[in-house]
């Protein structure tokens, strides 16, 4: 199988890897120079193209499956549209007007789609509330991936992601000194999150369905942090509520509508395809961070 990463970043990276180390071919697609670095150093094939425009796009192979995982840095929602709507659809109608289109389409999503639910579980099924002008953005991105992809011949499966964490991406600190604001945390280690890319891809499921991506045990942040402190040797951290949380008026709306989204995600699909994890959870996930931390 032959794999092209759009966007082959923080996750899209170790994609990379354990598609290289499957005996399948892969080719990174970034616009920097850093970034092709980092998809060479990894030991698979670097193509510079930027999902925004067509013509640089032309510079990828054919391949059987894409994989849009390209992110907006953090920007506005103007700056999300260009990548995750306009970008994507750019790449559905290039790699879809070849002679040899892929058959395959992941888009790399996010939970933060569901809105809240005030702490209650929520699945593929869950009706989409995105409370945020970004995350109507990527609602909106995941409709493009699942009804335009097809009709250019090509099959979108969303692989809707929690909160990714892992190496150089742990927050550890900021839990350690506090203060934690209430709510629930839903988490998915790097390798897991490019690790169900890879066995969706690998194994041929969920064409055309939405995959909620998240391990085993979605946990309140007051006792991930708690947990945390006591396994790095240090005391618990303050607490606040959401309310106390938001009568800080130096909140931005988007960190305000943040607050008040609270859920659990459910990944019982996953788990019944077959996908097994490498960390089931945080307390596996984090074990490499506490040795550094505590050594």
């Amino acid at each position: 199988m032959h794999v092209a990463i759009l966007g082959c970043g923080y996750v899209g990276l170790e994609l990379g890897r354990q598609l290289t180390e499957a005996g399948h071919r892969a080719v990174g697609v970034r616009r920097s120079d850093d970034g092709l670095a980092a998809i060479e150093d990894a030991g698979f094939e670097a193509v510079r193209a930027d999902v925004t425009d067509a013509d640089s796009l032309t510079a990828v192979p054919d391949v059987d499956a894409v994989v849009f995982a390209a992110s907006s840095g953090g920007r506005d929602a103007a700056a999300a549209r260009k990548i995750y709507v306009e970008g994507l659809r750019t790449a559905i109608e290039e790699f879809g007007g070849r002679e040899n289109p892929p058959e395959r389409l992941v888009y790399t999503s996010s939970t933060g789609v569901y809105g809240d639910h005030s702490g209650d579980w929520v699945d593929e099924e869950t009706p989409l509330d995105p409370r945020t002008d970004k995350t109507e953005v990527l609602a909106e991105a995941e409709r493009v991936a699942l009804e335009e992809a097809p009709k250019h011949g090509i099959d979108g499966t969303v692989a809707r992601l929690a909160g990714i964490y892992g190496p150089g991406r742990t927050r550890l600190e900021r839990y350690l000194e506090g203060p934690v604001t209430e709510g629930y945390l839903n988490m998915i280690h790097r390798d897991d999150a490019a690790g169900a890319v890879r066995f969706l891809l690998d194994e041929d499921l969920a064409r055309g369905e939405v995959v909620l991506v998240a391990d085993d045990e979605p946990v309140s942040k007051w006792e991930f942090a708690d947990w945390l402190a006591e396994e790095c040797g240090e005391p618990t951290p303050p607490k606040q509520t959401a309310e106390e949380r938001l009568a800080n008026d130096d909140l931005s709306e988007r960190v305000r509508r943040r607050i008040l989204t609270s859920k659990r995600c459910d990944n019982e699909t996953l788990r019944t395809l077959g996908y097994e994890f490498s960390y089931p959870t945080y307390r596996e996930g984090y074990r490499d961070a506490i040795e550094t931390y505590r050594n």
